[in-house]
């Protein structure tokens, strides 16, 4: 059993491995830029004073964390550093979050450990049976210069200066409302991210703030977080998912208070990836349980007394043959589908206890029926979260040998994304994304960075090469250009995201900005870590 114990790093390894069947390029240098200005014309935009306000991934927020190395290659610093070329400023100036590996508010457990990033990690060593896997730094193991993570202190500089206003982790509706800043307790709306640099936390929004700085040229992205958190939490938390009026009611807001602060002020908006064709998502697959006949058979054999189960509720109690048919396990050699919770189906909870009641089953029996009231095998359709690979084919805490995550216990909701959550998600950002556009459509003074049509694009070639620099849509090294989180570019896939913000721009407003350079900002995803001494 101890590959399938070892499961969620066979997966890593699947994953790493699998950058073996691309075509293998030198890395090299990245060219020596000459006169990256050349004759850059603003065109008909003013960009003295540049703005960007965004959630986290204006933020520069990569691998899980806000941390000083992916801070500096923010999209807002990159396209900051480029506007240079076009009359924009020599300084663009961010809360500074003076931390070497920033701080993982979903790893982390308060007042009991602080952990960071995440970075691809070999926990025994490249001999040994495990394969690398993101963990987050601080964690037990890791090493420097990962060994440590830091809680956000308060920003202390002048945050009258401030150019970049992206906070992580927020949705619409905390760029305008004061209690996003604070108070910290019984405030569902708070971000300490934002409080360590408002203007007056718990009176001051990000939005004021952002419009105190006096912008002539604004780049708003925004409105992902109205749609991720739902999709990353499994479509375990329906309230993260915000409803097409109140998208449209904020959204409409925001960019009206945006262009009202003055005539010429202009901008550059970008619309919501769909965030299931990305890494997080598109990792792990629904049939990643390798399985040789013996096991199989054996798992096949436990299953027996579920199944039983299963039949007696439509021989006894009515119940509809079809969704028994589809609740039922079947193993075999080669890849398997994984077993899981699918909280859309009939809850047998009710019908099982009717069982016990006509002691058609036991105590025993019944309890041992838990896990499948609402469980099936995976099919194609659905995604399985990244964040499943820590824990399939992993022993659940009071389990006992028999009890395998993904196997002989369903993997629980908040690691999958059925196929029924997945087109919602598809669902809600066309909505979103067609509302993004009727707002850029509607002012002469917007321009639309199309980012989910560039990721689509990027994600079907599978690999980019530019300036001697090659980068691929996953987070494998070398070449990844998302983060360790599937979800976040690193700081190499977000100077590929400022250039698409960069050409809406040039194509809207007539201005000749130069493209950022690959390889100019930061790299792709790290090699793996092990232990010291490993």
């Amino acid at each position: 059993m101890k590959k399938i114990i070892y499961l969620g790093y066979t997966l890593s390894l699947m994953l790493l491995v699998s950058a073996c069947d691309q075509e293998v390029i030198d890395l090299q240098q990245p060219e020596e830029a000459v006169d990256e200005c050349g004759d850059a014309q603003p065109g008909t935009a003013d960009f003295s004073k540049f703005v960007s306000i965004g959630e986290s991934l204006v933020a520069g927020f990569q691998a899980g964390a806000l941390f000083t190395d992916g801070q500096n290659s923010s999209l807002g610093a990159i396209i900051a550093d480029k506007l240079e070329c076009v009359g924009g400023s020599e300084t663009f100036n961010q809360p500074d979050i003076n931390s070497k590996n920033g701080y993982n508010a979903t790893y982390s457990i308060p007042n009991v450990i602080t952990l960071g990033r995440l970075v691809l990690f070999d926990p025994d060593g490249t001999k040994g049976p495990r394969t690398p896997a993101p963990a987050p730094a601080g964690a037990p193991g890791v090493p420097e210069p990962y060994n440590s993570a830091d809680l956000p202190g308060n920003y202390s500089g002048d945050k009258s200066k401030l150019n970049n206003f992206a906070v992580p982790g927020v949705q619409l509706a905390q760029f305008i409302t004061p209690l996003t800043g604070g108070p910290a307790t019984g405030n569902p709306a708070y971000n300490r991210l934002y409080e360590r640099f408002a203007s007056n936390p718990g009176t001051s929004t990000i939005l004021g703030d952002a419009l105190a700085a006096k912008p002539t040229f604004f780049l708003f992205w925004g409105g992902n977080n109205d749609v991720v958190g739902y999709a990353v939490s499994g479509g375990s938390n329906d309230g993260l998912l915000v409803s097409e009026a109140d998208f449209q009611q904020r959204y409409g807001h925001i960019i009206s208070q945006l262009l009202a602060s003055g005539e010429n002020v202009k901008g550059v908006i970008g619309n919501v990836p769909d965030i299931t064709t990305l890494p997080h998502f598109t990792t792990v697959k629904y049939n990643a349980i390798p399985l040789d006949a013996p096991t199989a058979n054996a798992l096949n054999a436990g299953f027996t007394p579920v199944h039983t189960a299963f039949d007696a509720t439509i021989a006894y109690l009515g119940h509809d043959p079809a969704d028994i048919a589809r609740r039922k396990v079947n193993f075999a050699a080669g890849s398997n589908a994984i077993v899981i919770v699918d909280e859309s189906l009939p809850d047998l909870g009710p019908e099982f206890d009717m069982l016990r009641a006509a002691n058609a089953i036991n105590d025993a029996q019944r309890a041992a029926l838990a896990p499948y009231e609402q469980s099936r095998q995976a099919t194609a359709e659905d995604l399985i979260l990244l964040s499943a690979g820590s824990v399939l084919g992993t022993i659940p805490t009071g389990g006992n040998a028999q009890t395998i995550i993904g196997l002989t216990v369903p993997l629980a909701d908040q690691y999958t994304l059925t196929k029924t959550e997945a087109d919602l998600v598809r669902t809600r950002t066309l909505a979103f994304n067609n509302y993004i556009k009727s707002v850029a459509a509607q002012s002469a003074r917007i321009a639309l960075a199309d980012v989910n049509a560039s990721f689509a694009s990027f994600l079907q070639a599978g690999l980019l090469y530019e300036n001697n620099v090659s980068i691929t849509p996953n987070f494998i090294p070398p070449y990844g250009a998302f983060s360790e989180d599937g979800v976040h570019p690193n700081s190499a896939g977000y100077t590929y995201t400022a250039n698409i913000f960069i050409n809406a721009i040039n194509a809207k407003f007539g201005s000749t900005i130069p493209p950022a350079k690959l390889g100019a900002y930061g790299s792709t995803t790290g090699i793996p870590v092990s232990p010291a001494g490993l």
